[in-house]
């Protein structure tokens, strides 16, 4: 059946006469879609006609960057549901409020009970002189992405006007088509409402090693050319050549329609806590509405506004209050992801870690001890369990404030029971919206593997970065060997015995003559082979804290670190080697006991770190993550006190 068939058979059902007014959407897009299932969710008797102007089937626009970018496109799946009519290709031109029906562009009139208005948005485009020139192109629907697409096989020289978060996608899509891409951003810098500049510093490097060229703190003046198009200029008298120029400076939400029928109007359509526009028979949603002075311009809020005025709809009380506005983007490779308002200019605590061999930066944003806001360029694993704390603004320990600082992370797993112990609410997949309740549910309804999760929720099918947390909901994430794990097992074992011995009774003695042929003592009694082996267990205790500090310091990066890792095992065995050699298995008195003291617990709870390492793949997920926890906090305390104590001891052995 061709398009222009199905459009005919799409317009004669929604023509057709129903026994009540029904639900009536405007906007087929994704929120119009969440929407309309929110609804049936509720009452799955309940009529709804969802008209759209666009021809094609309901697509998701979240992936125009990738089907530009050479991915295949995917078509939302058609609903079954008899109860839902879905009417393409055809605009909705007016309202009338007083009847309750909307007017189509054949002239043709739909009643409705309620209308839900989910028009979304439209590219702004600025009065720049020369933009109506052959060669500009907004990039907002899928009729954009084809001509944009059919452009890029010809064009050689692109800008980009906008380095926010549609202009960066739009830069990566097009650059593979050996486009030379110039980002040109009137703010100080790109993702200026969800990055810092440091942050953004970073991000602008990744994306000029990827080759786009950047420009930011500058408008474009003008576009310059008579028949066809040559440059654009900036004010401070820099010509761009190009041929192609693109718009994603922004978005001016889709509010005409509601104007034209006398509706509150800002800068969108006004709405209530209940999505209620100023007719109480009318909703607004996504990126068409304005809730308390503010109009998001993402997915995630729109999906959270439908699930609010779906409720209502049905009967049901909710109220919005707002949405936590959280972003991700992937670069060629550089995840950048933010949450929360990073801009906020309030006194609060901000915590970095930064990764010098990759480059990553993480930062979070305290305000008291909840956290608050949260920000980074590259990868960071447990950014969706962030996102939710930040959402709820949970507290942060002591504890956490410390591991983000060392290691980057705020908890050692994923929560008890990883994903499936987050609250209902966490957002597990950020790109649409999908919680962990939405997740469980389809895992209770029978889904099985990812792909199932995927074709059920539409978890991971956009970006995918959430498919490793599906994995381990369903119990599937398999946890595979580290590297050399049988010798990090085997020594850390010989190390923890041969440590142990320290609390025995067992004592290397003395010998009572001196005539014996075989004086070992003289290992202890003997002030040279003392001092030899006193500092060489200073030597290896410097040499052992490298491991960490080649996590900070970038001339330290050469080798893996699991082959670190097995040499910092290997050097605790030496250690405990010599320690016999200095003293005997003796604990000694006073300064000399709580030294040792020290040590040998530092010497143990590294041995269990290891032993845990080499054997999590065998031992239980829970067991594992909270003895390597522990062990890690007992090494990283007892670290506090040894350099004293290794001062005082060798200050008392040559001062007296």
């Amino acid at each position: 059946m061709s398009q222009a068939e199905k459009i005919s058979v799409a317009e004669q059902s929604c023509r057709a006469e129903l026994r009540s007014p029904p639900v009536v959407i405007v906007g087929a897009g994704p929120v119009g879609q969440r929407l309309a299932a929110e609804l049936r969710c509720h009452d799955g008797e309940r009529e709804i006609v969802m008209f759209g102007d666009e021809p094609w089937a309901p697509y998701d626009r979240v992936q125009l960057s990738s089907w530009l970018a050479g991915k295949a496109p995917e078509s939302e799946p058609a609903s079954e549901d008899a109860h839902l009519r879905t009417c393409l290709g055809m605009s909705i031109i007016a309202i009338d409020r007083e009847n309750r029906q909307v007017i189509d562009a054949h002239g043709i009139a739909c009643r409705y009970e309620k209308l839900i208005l989910a028009t979304g948005s439209s590219a702004r485009v600025p009065p720049i002189p020369g933009i109506r020139l052959p060669g500009v192109f907004t990039f907002r629907n899928l009729s954009d992405a084809q001509s944009l697409k059919a452009r890029s096989v010809s064009s050689r020289s692109t800008v980009v006007i906008g380095g926010g978060l549609l202009g960066l996608e739009t830069a990566r899509a097009l650059h593979r088509f050996n486009t030379n891409v110039t980002i040109i951003e009137a703010s100080a810098h790109l993702m200026f409402n969800q990055l810092d500049r440091e942050c953004a510093a970073q991000l602008e490097q990744h994306v000029r090693e990827l080759g786009i060229e950047v420009i930011t703190s500058a408008r474009v003046k003008s576009i310059l050319g008579e028949t066809r198009m040559e440059g654009v200029l900036v004010p401070d008298g820099r010509f761009i050549e190009c041929d192609t120029v693109v718009m994603a400076a922004g978005i001016t939400p889709n509010v005409q329609l509601a104007r034209d029928c006398g509706l509150n109007i800002a800068r969108g359509i006004l709405v209530n806590d209940q999505m209620q526009t100023s007719d109480m028979h009318i909703y607004a949603v996504g990126e068409c509405a304005e809730h308390r002075k503010t109009v998001y311009g993402l997915a995630a809020p729109g999906f959270e506004q439908a699930a609010v005025a779906a409720h209502n709809l049905s009967g049901n009380a909710a109220d919005y209050t707002g949405s936590l506005t959280a972003t991700r983007l992937k670069v060629i490779g550089c995840p950048v992801m933010s949450v929360g308002d990073v801009e906020t200019e309030w006194p609060r605590r901000e915590l970095v870690y930064r990764e010098h061999s990759s480059g990553a930066v993480r930062k979070i944003f305290l305000d008291g001890n909840r956290l608050d806001a949260a920000m980074s360029v590259g990868a960071w694993d447990e950014f969706s369990r962030v996102q939710e704390a930040v959402r709820m603004r949970r507290r942060l320990r002591p504890w956490h404030a410390l591991r983000f600082r060392l290691t980057g992370t705020l908890w050692s797993g994923e929560g008890e029971g990883g994903v499936a112990g987050w609250p209902a609410a966490a957002t597990v997949c950020n790109c649409k919206g999908i919680s962990r309740g939405d997740l469980t549910r389809a895992v209770d309804q029978g889904c099985i593997d990812v792909a199932c999760l995927a074709s059920q929720t539409g978890a991971s099918t956009v970006c995918g970065s959430c498919k490793p947390l599906l994995l381990q909901l369903l119990g599937a994430a398999e946890i595979t060997p580290v590297a050399a794990y049988r010798t990090l097992t085997v020594t850390a074992l010989l190390a923890a015995l041969a440590t142990l011995l320290w609390f025995s009774p067992v004592s290397l003695p003395y010998v009572d003559t001196v005539q014996a042929s075989l004086r070992f003592d003289v290992l202890w009694r003997n002030s040279l082979f003392k001092q030899i082996s006193g500092f060489s267990l200073l030597g290896l205790s410097l040499l052992l804290a490298i491991v960490s500090v080649r996590k900070r310091v970038s001339w330290l990066h050469w080798g893996s670190f699991d082959g670190w890792r097995v040499a910092h095992v290997l050097a605790g065995v030496l250690t405990v080697s010599i320690l016999v050699a200095h003293t005997g298995f003796r604990m000694g008195d006073n300064l000399n006991f709580w030294l040792m003291l020290v040590f040998s617990g530092l010497l143990l709870a590294g041995a269990a770190v290891s032993a845990v390492v080499g054997l999590q793949h065998v031992l239980p997920i829970t067991l594992a993550r909270r003895t390597r926890e522990l062990s890690i906090w007992a090494h990283v305390l007892l670290l506090w006190p040894l350099p004293a104590l290794l001062g005082f001891h060798v200050l008392k052995t040559y001062w007296y």
